[in-house]
């Protein structure tokens, strides 16, 4: 975006950590490094006060909040934002905060309407609340699984309207070779004694059952027994609402003798030293993953992944790592990749990141969409 300064509004729930958060924040970062006025209408969150930093302007509405109420009351003030500050750019990047706003962009003449620009961030349950997904004048999709998604359960979603920008990362901040330094490995083993001197195969996701930790435990038996120096790191936290699959969990290391060879770390803030210094990395979803910004970090770090070949990770290993990819449930596949990578004979990762898995790339398509939305009439 190299014309005249724009005002860019986004619309999500709240600034709490996740893909969309970050993604959001991103963007409004090199909004106002590229000179141009960055807007965030969501609940507050972590990433409230670094929006502040950045030069970016934080509107804290509850927008995400799921009732009649909420619409009630900000799809009129939204309404006359949009219109007060001659926003260029409307972007919705959840479902119920995209109703706020697809409601009050319609509200306003066509001719005074900002660009209304969606992004699919996720394979969401099929039904017209999800639809306010694909209304927009360009919809975004990080993948080309979610691309297929969308023309697959919204037929009448034109296909030129769909613009594939994946997630991205700074290969600096993950640089190939990285190793964590000595007291980062001293407080770790203070903490989990049991992984010293142990070769870490890790599973970095949420504990939910879609996540595939019960994929790796049902497997773990067999690869300790061949390999007693591997250990099963399971790094994620959970809601209440999972105690009960973290039980299951917890019943089948124990009842399989797996004690000194699995550990639950929860969630860490160091995640970026624990995939540098594991063997191999793995993403077990068994239902495909929209992005997996994880496994891209993993390889970018230059550690193995070996990862269900469906969603985004499948487009991630196709470029970079072809050699983990393991068919969707194939155990059988699984553990001999997991013993391939404990062997040494899965081959390391050579490929470098590609430019449109960067940063930079992510940011750089956005803010060019944004532009030329911004120089055309609408077509809504």
């Amino acid at each position: 975006m190299h014309a005249r300064p724009r005002t860019v509004v986004q619309m999500l729930p709240a600034l709490h950590s996740g893909g969309v958060e970050r993604g959001t924040v991103e963007i409004a970062e090199a909004l106002v490094a590229a000179g141009h006025r960055a807007i965030v209408i969501a609940d507050g969150g972590r990433y409230a006060d670094h929006l502040r930093a950045i030069g970016a302007e934080w509107i804290p509405w509850p927008v995400g909040k799921k009732s009649v109420a909420t619409l009630w009351r900000f799809v009129p003030k939204v309404r006359d934002l949009l219109m007060r500050e001659r926003v260029d750019i409307l972007h919705l990047r959840s479902r119920f905060p995209a109703w706020v706003g697809y409601l009050a962009w319609r509200r306003i003449p066509p001719a005074l309407r900002p660009r209304l620009v969606t992004t699919v961030h996720g394979f969401y349950s099929v039904n017209r609340y999800s639809a306010v997904m694909t209304r927009g004048e360009t919809v975004i999709c990080v993948s080309e699984a979610i691309r297929r998604y969308v023309l697959r359960h919204y037929p009448r979603t034109d296909p030129a309207r769909l613009v594939v920008i994946p997630r991205g990362i700074d290969p600096a901040a993950y640089p190939r070779g990285y190793r964590p330094d000595p007291d980062w490995f001293t407080q770790w083993y203070a903490q989990f004694p049991e992984t010293r001197g142990k070769r870490w195969v890790t599973l970095p996701a949420r504990l939910t059952r879609w996540k595939g930790q019960a994929e790796l435990l049902t497997v773990w038996r067999e690869i300790i027994a061949r390999h007693p120096d591997a250990h099963a790191l399971l790094v994620g936290g959970y809601d209440a609402r999972r105690r009960d699959y973290v039980a299951e969990l917890q019943q089948t290391i124990r009842a399989h003798g797996l004690e000194n060879h699995v550990t639950l770390t929860g969630d860490r803030p160091d995640l970026k030293n624990i995939l540098a210094a594991s063997t191999v990395v793995l993403s077990l979803s068994t239902d495909p993953e929209a992005f997996g910004r994880t496994t891209l970090e993993a390889l970018a770090l230059g550690t193995r992944v070996i990862g269900y070949h469906h969603g985004g990770v499948a487009e991630q290993l196709a470029a970079i790592y072809p050699e983990g990819s393991v068919a969707v449930g194939d155990q059988t596949a699984l553990a001999r990749q997991i013993r391939a990578a404990l062997d040494g004979t899965l081959p390391p990762v050579t490929q470098p990141l590609p430019e449109r898995f960067t940063l930079a790339a992510m940011q750089h398509e956005t803010l060019a969409l944004y532009q030329r939305l911004a120089e055309r009439v609408s077509l809504l």
